[in-house]
């Protein structure tokens, strides 16, 4: 379980167009591919902004959130989210903390083999 601090900061920084990335960088890998998500209640996919906005809110929510340490970089404590999506599918949600900034990881159907 993380702190309250460290919600509060995932959730802060998850709302702002400046203070997150999903961006790929060979040293912390992403998939962060929300268009091919659909949305829970209904179905439709979501965009990018769609994609923050619903992890801050499941942030602001309270939904669980497990810590795991990441292969790349090594050592890192990665954030991950799990949660019902449409139709029994379930949505895979991972962030990273680094620089001021919220880094999101993955975001895709669990069905994905996630790599750390």
């Amino acid at each position: 379980m993380v702190s309250d601090d460290v919600r509060r900061e995932l959730q802060r920084l998850a709302r702002s167009k400046d203070t997150r990335t999903n961006k790929f960088d060979p040293r912390r890998p992403t998939h962060w591919a929300p268009y091919e998500v659909r949305k829970p209640g209904s179905g439709d996919t979501f965009t990018a902004e769609s994609a923050w906005e619903f992890v801050a809110d499941l942030l602001d929510g309270g939904v669980e959130i497990k810590t795991i340490e990441l292969d790349k970089p090594p050592g890192k404590t990665g954030y991950v989210i799990k949660v019902e999506g449409f139709g029994g599918d379930q949505i895979y949600i991972k962030l990273q903390l680094g620089s001021g900034m919220v880094i999101g990881r993955s975001f895709h159907a669990s069905k994905y083999e996630d790599k750390r």
